[in-house]
């Protein structure tokens, strides 16, 4: 009988797991359509960046390449800061998407030795995200798309103290990338 029992059991388990492989639709729609919001981002980027860190001040020349993947549910992006040199100071891999069921913007990212999941709120002109950074301090990046532009920069708020610059992007367009759709296994 327990064997009939645990049999039953899992026969109830399985429509429910064959259930949870099933693409949402809805969801997907909504995603899709959230994104299009960032469409100006894709493609490949390139422009000065300067800040300051605790080695004191550097420059590079910041590249940013982005591109949809999942159909267009997601944008995933790598940004890249060259030395002087032309060695890499820089290098991060971030993935932004779009929560159907909170209708909040999320952007994962990959960068220095640390990862993060950061809540990003879309702007008239670009976008707004904060990284923890000590007891009531952030660094906050705000970005603005203006007249072909992408300006991006980070400030350090702790506090009541005014915020403090720490980073600085000017970037153009400077072409179509394909990546991370191309390039995929093929089936055979």
């Amino acid at each position: 009988m327990r064997w009939f029992l645990s049999l039953a059991a899992l026969a109830l388990l399985v429509p429910a797991a064959a259930h949870a492989q099933d693409a949402n639709g809805s969801a997907i729609v909504e995603q899709q359509a959230a994104m299009k919001r960032f469409a100006w981002m894709q493609g490949v980027w390139r422009g000065p960046g300067n800040g300051v860190n605790r080695s004191g001040p550097y420059t590079v020349t910041q590249t940013e390449r982005i591109g949809p993947f999942l159909s267009g549910t997601v944008i995933v992006m790598e940004g890249k800061g060259y030395n002087p040199d032309g060695g890499i100071g820089f290098n991060a891999f971030g993935i932004l998407s779009y929560d159907a069921p909170t209708k909040s913007y999320r952007l994962h990212s990959y960068a220095l030795g640390y990862a993060g999941d950061f809540a990003l709120t879309p702007t008239e002109n670009g976008y707004v995200w904060e990284i923890p950074a000590g007891p009531g301090a952030v660094i906050r990046y705000t970005a603005t798309f203006i007249d072909g532009t992408w300006t991006e920069v980070g400030d350090y708020v702790a506090g009541s103290q005014p915020p403090r610059r720490i980073f600085v992007m000017t970037l153009k367009r400077v072409g179509n990338t394909d990546w991370p759709e191309a390039g995929g296994v093929p089936r055979d």
